[in-house]
C-alpha cells in the first residue's frame, strides 16, 4: 500500500504518468505540476494529444466525454495552420517525460501523426488492450484472438473496465447551447442600453402641468429598472446538470457487497393536524419508508410541533400499514410510492408490468389502503371533540401533550433496526416521532426551532452524514431522489464543498390554467437554474438534502483559486489577499476545515481533553468547553459533530441514546449556545430557509440544483386565492424581516466568500417586497390621468417614439428568449407576470407595513399555516371558494378605479372632439395594462357564476355610486368646457 501511495504521489508530479493515447510521458507544466488535460476525471493525456483532440478530434476527454477547456499557453483553433503547424507562437511551457528523449515536442507535428496516435489507442481498445491509469495495460495472450482470451484475463479486463468506469465523475454540467444563451445575453445588454436612454429622456423632459404625477412616475420607473437588474443578471450563467446513477452504484453500491452509500436522516415537519391532514402526512412518510435506498441507511424523523395525539396515533397506524406497503412497491417497482397519489393516477397501470400476480396484489393493496384511510379518518373525526379531562393513551395515562404550550419532550421509535420488519421479514427504515419540550416563558422559534431539535435528535440516535427535509405534504415522487443527490454530495471532487442539493418544487392538484401561478415555474426553472451557474440556488424550505457539516457552521475546504478576468470576478473570483488577511484566513481554515474530522470519541469528551494527548493549539480550539459552548451541554451530541462520516458509537446503548435525545430537545438546551445564530436553521425570520442558505453561501459553500427528468418531490399548493395570498404574504414578510436585520445581504458577509452575482440574487430576494409601493403608485396613476385629463408623458416626437417601441420590444424579446432556453411555456410566464402585480399590490404591500411594525414598534405578527385540505367536492372545488381577507381590498379598489377611469376618460374624449383621442390612447394603454394583469384576481373575486359573494355586491354598489357622482361632475353632454365658441367662430368654425 505504501508503494502504491508513493506511485500515486510521483504520478501527480508527472514522474509516472503515461499518456493513454500515445504511450509517451504526460509531462508537467511550467509550474512543475502534472499536466491534466481533463479537470473532471484526470484521464492521463499528454499535451500534444490534448492539442490534437482540441483541434481535429472530438474536443472532449476520451474517458468522461467532458469538453476540453483551453489550458494556459494553448493556441486558439483559428491560429493553427491547415497543416497543423502552430503559427508563430512560442513552444508550450511543457516538459517531456517520455522514455524516448528523441520524441521531444517541437510544435510542428502534422495531423497524420496525431491521427495515427489516436487510431492506435482506439485499436488497442477494440482488440481488448485496456490502458490502465498507472500506465500499464491488459492485453490478450500472445497468439490468441480476442475471443480466445482465457478466464483470468477476461476477469482482469472486466475488473479494469469497472475500475475505469468508477473513476469517471458522478455528474456533469451541461451548458445551455450557445445558440440559445448568447442571443439572450445580447438582448439583456441591448435592453440595458435602451433602458438607460429611456430613463435619461424621462428625467430630462418633465411634464410641467402635471409635475407631481411625472415625478412619482419617474421615481417608480427608476426603482423598476434597479429591481430588474437585480433580478436579471444572476440569470446570466444558467446551466443544466446530468447525473450518472449507474456510476454511483458501481462505486458505492455494488450488488453482493455491503453498501457504501452515506446514511441519510429525513425530516418531516408538522404543526396542526387539522390544517395539515394526517392522511397527507402519512402518504409522505410512506413514500420515505419505500424509497430506493439501503434500508439501514435511511431514518425518518417526524416533528410534531403541536404535540397532537392525533398525529401520534396516525403515525402508529402508518407504521403498521408500511409493513405491507413497502414490500409491495419494491417488488413491482411502482412510482410514485405515496399510495394516495399512486392509486389516483389516471394512467394504464398495467404498462410495463408483466408479473402475473401484479393485478391480484394491486387490488388487495388498494383494499388495504382504503381500510387504512378509514382508520385515519376515524382518528380525525374523534379528534374534533377534545375531552374535558384531556386525551388518554391506550395504557390509561394522560397524553403528555394535552397542553400544547407546556409539555415535556416526547420521542417514540415506531420502526427501527431492532424490530421493524415488513410482512416478508425484511428490515424497514427507522421511523421516529419527535415532539420537543415546550414551556411558558421560552422562545421556541417556530419551524426553525423544531428543525434544529430534529438535527440534534437525529445526531444522537443515527447521525446520518446527510439530511433531507420535507414539508408534511411533499412526498417522494421519484424513489431514486436520494441517489440523485448522492451523485453530487458523494462525488470525490465536488462533494466536500457542497452544502446542500436543492430540488425544484412540483405540485399536484393545480388546474390546467394555473390561475394564480402556483406552479411558480419561472422561479424554479429560470431563476434557480441561473444561480446554479454562479454559487448555487437559494434554499427554498423543502426538498433539500443537506451536508450535516455545513449546518454545523463550519467552512468548506479552501481551494486554490485560479486567476481569472472580469467575468471570473463577477462570479466570485477573489483578489489577492494581504499578508495579514492571509494569516487570519489560515487560522480560520485550521479551525473550520479540520473540525469535521473525528478528533475525539465519546469517551475522550467525557473524560476531558487534558489526558487526550493533543497539542496545545488543537486543545485550545477543540476543547470540551469550547465545543459545549458552541453546541450545548451534551457529550453525546458534541461527539457526533466530530464524526465526519456520521454514525453513533458502537458502545452506546439505545436506552442511553434515547435519554440523551430527550435532553437535546429540552427548552433550555440552546441557551448561551450558537444554535440559531451560527448553527442549524437560523432564527430571526419566518422564512428561515432563505436566511439559512444565505449564511452557508456567505461562508463559501456552494449549492447544487438537481432537476431529474422525473420530479423528485411533489406537494400540494393552495389554489384558493385567499390562501395563496396569505402564503405569499408570509414569504414576503420573511424577506422584509431579513432586510431590516443584521443579516441583510446589502451589508452582511463582505470579506467572505459570497460571490458578487450571488449577492445580487439575495438582495433581490429580500428587497422585492418594497417594489409593492412603486407598483401600487404606478397602478393608480392611469386612473388619475384618465379622471384629471393630465398625463405623465410629454408630447412624444418620432425619434422618441422609436426608443419607446425599442424598450417594449426588448422586454418582450427578453421574455421570449428566456422561455426558449428554459423550456417554460408562454402561459406559465404570463401567469407569473399577472400574479406579480396581484401579489405586489396586496400581500407584498401588507408585508412591508407588518415588517416595519415589527422592527419599529416591536409588534410581531403570527403567520397562518397553509391549509393542505383534500379536495372532496370536486377536482378544483377549492379554486372557487371565497374567503374574505383584508388582502383583497387594495387590488379590488385599484381594479374599480381603473374601470371607472376608462369609462370616464372615454366619455370625456367622445365629448371633446377628435383632438383629444391622441392623448387618450396613451392613458388607456396603461389602464388596460393594469386591468389585464388583475384579470385573474377579478375572476377569483367572482368565484362561480352562481355563487357571487355578498362582499362583491357591496363593492358593485360602491362602484355604481362613485361612477354616478363622477358622471354628474363631468356632465359629458355639454360643450362648455372644450367645445367651440360659436359667437367667435361663426358658421365657419
Amino acid at each position: 500500500m505504501e508503494g502504491d501511495a508513493e506511485a500515486v504521489k510521483s504520478g501527480r508530479r508527472g514522474g509516472g504518468q503515461v499518456c493513454q493515447i500515445c504511450g509517451d510521458g504526460v509531462g508537467t507544466t511550467a509550474e512543475g505540476d502534472v499536466f491534466a488535460a481533463c479537470y473532471v476525471c484526470g484521464f492521463p493525456v499528454c499535451r500534444p494529444c490534448y492539442e490534437y483532440e482540441r483541434k481535429d478530434g472530438t474536443q472532449a476527454c476520451p474517458q468522461c466525454k467532458t469538453k476540453y477547456k483551453r489550458h494556459k499557453a494553448s493556441p486558439d483553433h483559428h491560429m493553427m495552420s491547415p497543416t497543423g503547424n502552430i503559427g508563430k507562437r512560442a513552444p508550450f511551457p511543457y516538459v517531456n517525460h517520455s522514455p524516448n528523449p528523441s520524441r521531444e515536442f517541437s510544435g510542428s507535428i502534422g495531423n497524420v501523426a496525431w491521427k495515427e496516435r489516436v487510431d492506435g489507442w482506439k485499436m488497442k481498445q477494440d482488440k481488448g488492450t485496456i490502458p490502465m491509469t498507472n500506465g500499464t495495460s491488459i492485453a490478450p495472450s500472445e497468439g490468441r484472438g480476442v475471443g480466445d482470451i482465457d478466464a483470468s484475463t477476461d476477469y482482469n479486463m472486466e475488473d479494469a473496465l469497472l475500475n475505469d468506469e468508477t473513476r469517471q465523475p458522478l455528474s456533469r454540467k451541461v451548458p445551455i447551447p450557445s445558440s440559445r444563451i448568447n442571443p439572450y445575453r445580447m438582448v439583456i445588454v441591448l435592453r440595458l442600453v435602451v433602458l438607460s436612454i429611456f430613463l435619461h429622456y424621462r428625467i430630462t423632459n418633465p411634464v410641467r402641468n402635471a409635475y407631481p404625477l411625472w415625478l412619482l412616475s419617474v421615481i417608480c420607473e427608476i426603482w423598476f429598472a434597479l429591481s430588474w437588474i437585480l433580478d436579471q443578471f444572476p440569470k446570466w450563467f444558467p446551466i443544466n446538470r446530468e447525473t450518472y446513477l449507474d456510476r454511483l452504484a458501481l462505486r458505492y453500491d455494488r450488488e453482493g457487497e455491503p453498501s457504501q452509500l452515506a446514511a441519510v436522516d429525513i425530516f418531516v415537519s408538522t404543526v396542526d393536524p387539522l390544517k395539515e391532514p394526517p392522511l397527507v402526512t402519512a402518504n409522505t412518510v410512506l413514500s420515505i419508508l419505500a424509497v430506493d435506498y439501503p434500508v439501514d441507511k435511511v431514518s425518518c424523523y417526524v416533528s410534531d410541533d403541536g404535540a397532537a395525539m392525533l398525529t401520534f396515533d396516525a403515525l402508529a397506524e402508518t407504521s403498521e400499514f408500511a409493513r405491507k406497503w413497502v414490500p409491495f412497491v419494491k417488488k413491482y417497482n411502482i412510482e410514485p410510492r405515496a399510495p394516495e397519489w399512486y392509486f389516483s393516477q389516471k394512467i394504464d397501470y398495467l404498462k410495463d408490468k408483466v408479473h402475473p400476480s401484479f393485478v391480484k396484489d394491486r387490488r388487495a393493496m388498494k383494499r388495504e389502503y382504503e381500510e387504512f384511510k378509514v382508520r385515519i379518518n376515524g382518528l380525525v373525526a374523534k379528534a374534533q371533540k377534545v375531552p374535558e379531562e384531556g386525551w388518554i393513551m391506550q395504557d390509561g395515562t394522560p397524553w403528555p401533550g394535552n397542553n400544547t404550550r407546556d409539555h415535556p419532550g416526547m420521542i417514540q421509535v415506531f420502526l427501527g433496526h431492532s424490530g421493524g420488519l415488513d410482512t416478508e421479514g425484511n428490515e424497514l427504515p427507522r421511523l421516529v416521532y419527535v415532539s420537543r419540550e415546550k414551556r411558558p416563558g421560552f422562545q421556541h422559534h417556530k419551524k426553525a426551532g423544531a428543525m434544529n431539535a430534529l438535527v440534534r435528535v437525529s445526531a444522537v440516535l443515527t447521525n446520518g452524514q446527510y439530511m433531507l427535509n420535507l414539508d408534511c405534504d411533499h412526498y417522494i415522487n421519484n424513489s431514486k431522489a436520494l441517489r440523485e443527490a448522492m451523485c453530487f454530495l458523494m462525488d470525490p471532487n465536488l462533494g466536500r464543498s457542497v452544502c446542500y442539493v436543492q430540488f425544484p418544487q412540483r405540485f399536484d392538484g393545480i388546474d390546467r390554467n394555473d390561475r394564480y401561478a402556483n406552479r411558480n415555474t419561472v422561479f424554479f426553472d429560470i431563476n434557480l437554474r441561473g444561480l446554479d451557474g454562479i454559487q448555487g440556488p437559494v434554499y427554498v424550505g423543502t426538498g433539500c438534502v443537506f451536508n450535516r457539516t455545513a449546518l454545523y457552521g463550519y467552512e468548506p475546504p479552501i481551494k486554490q483559486k485560479k486567476k481569472g478576468g472580469f467575468l471570473s470576478s463577477l462570479c466570485g473570483g477573489r483578489k489577492k489577499a494581504s499578508k495579514s488577511k492571509k494569516g487570519s484566513d489560515k487560522k480560520k481554515s485550521q479551525k473550520h476545515v479540520d473540525s469535521s474530522v473525528p478528533v475525539f470519541n465519546l469517551e475522550d469528551i467525557e473524560e476531558g481533553v487534558e489526558g487526550a494527548g493533543f497539542d496545545d493549539e488543537k486543545s485550545l480550539l477543540m476543547s470540551q468547553m469550547s465545543l459545549e459552548k458552541r453546541f450545548g451541554q451534551s457529550a453525546a451530541f458534541v461527539a457526533s459533530t466530530l464524526m465526519e462520516y456520521g454514525g453513533v458509537p458502537q458502545s452506546a446503548t439505545p436506552e442511553s441514546l434515547l435519554k440523551e435525545a430527550i435532553h437535546v430537545i429540552s427548552c433550555g438546551y440552546e441557551d448561551k449556545t450558537e444554535w440559531g445564530t451560527e448553527i442549524g436553521w437560523i432564527y430571526g425570520s419566518v422564512t428561515e430557509d432563505i436566511l439559512t442558505g444565505f449564511k452557508m453561501h456567505a461562508r463559501g459553500w456552494r449549492s447544487i440544483y438537481c432537476m431529474p427528468k422525473r420530479p423528485a418531490f411533489k406537494g400540494s399548493a393552495p389554489i384558493n386565492l385567499s390562501d395563496r395570498l396569505n402564503q405569499v404574504l408570509r414569504w414576503a414578510l420573511g424577506s422584509v424581516e431579513i432586510l431590516f436585520s443584521r443579516h441583510c445581504p446589502l451589508w452582511y458577509g463582505y470579506g467572505g466568500r459570497l460571490k458578487f452575482l450571488e449577492r445580487f440574487a439575495y438582495i433581490n430576494t429580500t428587497i422585492y417586497p418594497l417594489t409593492s409601493i412603486p407598483l401600487l403608485i404606478y397602478c393608480v396613476l392611469p386612473a388619475i390621468c384618465l379622471l384629471t385629463g393630465k398625463f405623465i408623458m410629454p408630447s412624444i416626437s418620432n425619434m422618441t417614439s422609436i426608443w419607446f417601441i425599442s424598450l417594449f420590444l426588448s422586454i418582450f424579446a427578453t421574455g421570449i428568449l428566456e422561455m426558449r432556453w428554459s423550456g417554460v411555456g408562454i402561459d406559465e410566464w404570463w401567469r407569473n407576470e399577472q400574479f406579480w402585480v396581484i401579489g405586489g399590490i396586496s400581500a407584498h404591500l401588507f408585508a412591508v407595513f407588518q415588517g416595519l411594525l415589527k422592527v419599529l414598534a416591536g409588534i410581531d405578527t403570527n403567520f397562518t399555516v397553509t391549509s393542505k385540505a383534500s379536495d372532496e367536492d370536486g377536482d378544483f372545488a377549492e379554486l372557487y371558494m371565497f374567503k374574505w381577507t383584508t388582502l383583497l381590498i387594495p387590488p379590488t379598489t385599484i381594479l374599480i378605479i381603473n374601470l371607472v377611469g376608462v369609462v370616464a376618460g372615454t366619455s370625456y374624449a367622445i365629448n371633446s372632439g377628435y383632438q383629444s383621442w391622441g392623448p387618450l390612447f396613451g392613458k388607456l394603454f396603461f389602464a388596460f395594462w393594469v386591468i389585464v394583469h388583475l384579470y385573474p384576481f377579478l375572476k377569483g373575486l367572482m368565484g362561480r357564476q352562481n355563487r357571487t359573494p355578498t362582499i362583491v355586491v357591496v363593492w358593485a354598489i360602491l362602484l355604481a355610486s362613485i361612477f354616478s357622482l363622477l358622471w354628474v361632475r363631468i356632465d359629458p353632454f355639454t360643450t362648455r368646457v372644450t367645445g367651440p365658441d360659436t359667437q367667435t367662430c361663426g358658421i365657419n368654425c
